[in-house]
C-alpha cells in the first residue's frame, strides 16, 4: 500500500471517529481504536483498550458534549508506520489540543488509533 493510500485511510478514520462522536455514538468512537490502544486524556487519565475507551467517550457524551471540530490539522508520517495527527479541537462545551494521534492501518485495511493523547484546555 502506498503512503498516499495509508494517509487517505487515516483521514477516513478520523472522519469516521468525528462522525460517530457528533452522532453521540460512543461505540462507533471506540471502533476507531485498535483493541489494545492507549488513550491519554488530560486531565482525566489514561485508558487502555476499546472497552475503557468506549466508556470514557460514553461518559463525555452523557455529559452533553458534542459537535467536535478539528482545526490546524497536521499529518506526519510515523517512523513506526502510519501517520501522526496533531490539531486543535473545539466542542460545544470545551476546547483543547490533540498532542498526538497515531493512526495505523490494520490487517483488515482500516485505519485505527493505536495511541491517542489529547488535552482539554478550557470550557466554553
Amino acid at each position: 500500500m502506498t503512503e498516499s493510500h495509508v494517509l487517505t485511510r487515516c483521514k477516513a478514520g478520523i472522519a469516521a471517529w468525528q462522525h460517530a462522536f457528533n452522532n453521540q455514538d460512543a461505540k462507533g468512537c471506540a471502533a476507531q481504536y485498535c483493541h489494545d490502544a492507549v488513550m491519554h486524556a488530560r486531565p482525566f487519565g489514561t485508558f487502555t483498550g476499546r472497552e475503557q475507551i468506549e466508556q470514557f467517550w460514553q461518559d463525555i457524551i452523557s455529559q452533553g458534549f458534542g459537535d467536535v471540530d478539528y482545526t490546524d490539522v497536521e499529518w506526519q508520517p510515523s517512523p513506526q508506520g502510519g501517520y501522526i495527527l496533531t490539531a486543535k479541537w473545539t466542542m460545544n462545551k470545551a476546547y483543547g489540543v490533540v498532542h498526538k494521534e497515531h493512526w495505523i492501518v490494520e490487517e483488515d485495511g482500516q485505519a485505527r488509533l493505536i495511541f491517542d493523547e489529547f488535552e482539554v484546555q478550557g470550557e466554553k
